[in-house]
């Protein structure tokens, strides 16, 4: 299922994308798309037999605004340097255990809302990512394949990171990581039974029209699984968690001087295989 937000922000209403592309009202069945609809089976199931029965509504998409598809996340534990190509262009080892860091939940925002260069930002950058979903309570998890099992669906996910502010600027990366608008999610969130393999997924991303990141998920470092299952170690996942699993070689951090960072006025757009696309106007803050 391809499950959506919709509406202005803040007062979104859940709904779902049918396989023709008709928009249909989950408000009569669901209160929202979050945590814990995706730990409820019978209500997922219920979603599913509506759908397959034709009993939703269609929804009129005219000028309709997509929010991101999950409310009230918990936590963003997002994953560095996890692609072989985006460390070999950035001159980093490749690491021997994840890299960890967080993004708070308040700077999600829809997948086509504006993006801001924060104030005295030079070097704002893009990174397209594959967002996992946590459907299920993961805590020491022993395999990767557990690490699978306790994923709700996949969504794609921009990691808008200022890089003077995470490098330069001594500290944690956090501070580059965690300005307002930083993690455009969506169009979808992709229920699991639809990606049947994660590490078999395109990510693309352009500038203004030109292609920046061409990748594949082949390329992690740490796969899905074993990125679960790693954090799981650490602390717990709890069901509308989301893991930003790494981006790949592009960014422009790994460009030569003078290295393209985004300016108010730049599109960028950005797609994951069977995840939808996202389209994002900078602007200043």
């Amino acid at each position: 299922m391809k499950l959506l937000r919709v509406g202005t922000a803040g007062r979104e209403r859940p709904a779902l994308l049918d396989p023709d592309g008709t928009l249909r009202d989950l408000s009569g069945l669901v209160a929202d798309i979050d945590g814990t609809l995706l730990a409820d089976e019978d209500a997922l199931g219920r979603i599913r037999s509506a759908a397959a029965a034709g009993d939703l509504p269609a929804l009129d998409a005219t000028g309709l605004r997509t929010g991101p598809p999950l409310a009230r996340i918990g936590k963003i534990v997002c994953i560095g340097l996890n692609y072989h190509d985006h460390a070999r262009e950035t001159g980093a080892e490749p690491p021997a255990e994840p890299v960890v860091f967080f993004k708070a939940p308040d700077t999600v925002v829809g997948p086509d809302d504006t993006v801001l260069i924060p104030r005295g930002s030079l070097k704002t950058d893009w990174e397209v990512e594959l967002a996992v979903v946590v459907g299920r309570t993961a805590r020491y998890l022993d395999s990767a394949e557990e690490g699978l099992a306790h994923v709700a669906g996949y969504a794609v996910a921009h990691d808008v990171s200022e890089r003077e502010f995470q490098i330069e600027r001594g500290g944690t990366w956090d501070k580059g990581k965690n300005c307002e608008t930083f993690n455009p999610l969506g169009p979808w969130l992709v229920t699991a039974d639809e990606v049947p393999d994660p590490q078999n997924l395109s990510l693309r991303l352009w500038v203004n029209g030109e292609l920046k990141q061409d990748g594949t998920t082949a390329e992690q470092i740490f796969p899905v699984g074993e990125v679960v299952r790693y954090v799981s170690r650490f602390m717990t996942l709890y069901p509308g968690d989301v893991i930003n699993t790494g981006t790949p070689a592009g960014v422009a951090m790994g460009h030569p001087e003078p290295k393209p960072y985004l300016r108010a006025g730049d599109v960028v757009e950005l797609e994951v295989t069977g995840l939808g696309r996202q389209r994002q106007v900078l602007a200043q803050a």
